[in-house]
């Protein structure tokens, strides 16, 4: 009975936070001008860019049929590639809808901290690849999409689009509400506390490791998160386990081999798990 009420109570808080964040997002990304924010990629000093490849990150569609059209269009009207490249580690991690709920589920510090970490690390992690010139190992191809960005939307079809994105996401959160529900109320709090707690370091680099084939949406991760913080869980493998199961999925990494040469995608996958370990283990000094 407590494993059912749990699960009412945190399905309807996110589907209440999902539904006023998407429809507020969907409505507003009319507005972005989109156009001016390439040239300003394109023009401005490789710290201002990297800034707005961060806040281009933060208001586009982070799911990979979305983002990888979107990186074909940046490299194809030649924007730097190191800023491609932030645009790419930030996007999947940086959800203006993603980000509310973590904080509404684990606290305004931990949203600030993982949004400040994620987005340095991303453009460090992007710089990097560029000095040490992996732009060598991008196929020079063209990918169709159906992915429209920048037109302006009424109540209605912003409406209709945050029920379509809801057709996509929902069942993620349905499921990370369920498993939630179920270790808040079966899975011993000893047992989370004993061998998922405390400092042991090596827990952090192992999660991020394994958190990329169990291709865990943020959408899911975080409300079970909650319940894993709650019962004991360390919050270093925690958001080591979130920040690589979200960078890296499987059928992003498939999606990458169409426009990167093996080179770079190993070189994708191993920046992501850095990201998570950094991130994981910063997250013990908070």
């Amino acid at each position: 009975m407590e494993t059912i009420q749990s699960f009412f109570f945190l399905a309807l808080e996110l589907t209440l936070l999902f539904l006023a964040i998407s429809f507020f997002i969907q409505f507003i990304e009319g507005y972005i001008p989109y156009d001016r924010m390439q040239q300003l990629l394109a023009e401005r000093h490789p710290l201002i860019g990297a800034i707005i490849a961060v806040m281009f990150a933060f208001v586009t569609p982070f799911c990979s049929c979305s983002t990888i059209p979107v990186i074909v269009s940046l490299l194809n009207k030649n924007i730097r590639f190191g800023l491609v490249m932030i645009f790419l580690f930030a996007s999947p991690v940086l959800d203006p809808t993603i980000l509310t709920i973590m904080t509404a589920l684990l606290g305004v510090k931990v949203a600030v901290v993982y949004t400040l970490l994620t987005a340095m690390l991303s453009i460090l992690i992007g710089f990097m690849l560029e000095a040490f010139g992996f732009e060598r190992a991008v196929k020079r191809v063209i990918v169709k999409g159906n992915v429209v960005i920048g037109k302006k939307r009424t109540f209605k079809e912003a409406w209709h689009e945050t029920l379509h994105l809801m057709k996509t996401v929902y069942p993620y959160l349905l499921l990370g509400a369920g498993i939630g529900a179920f270790i808040h109320g079966v899975v011993p709090t000893e047992w989370i506390s004993t061998y998922m707690g405390g400092d042991t370091w090596w827990l952090v680099p192992l999660a991020a490791i394994i958190g990329i084939p169990l291709y865990i949406r943020l959408s899911t991760m975080i409300p079970i998160s909650q319940m894993l913080l709650v019962k004991g869980m360390a919050l270093g493998p925690m958001m080591a386990l979130m920040i690589s199961s979200a960078g890296a999925s499987l059928p992003e990494i498939t999606l990458l081999h169409s426009i990167f040469h093996k080179k770079l995608v190993w070189a994708f996958i191993a920046s992501v798990i850095s990201m998570a370990t950094l991130s994981g283990f910063l997250f013990y000094i908070i």
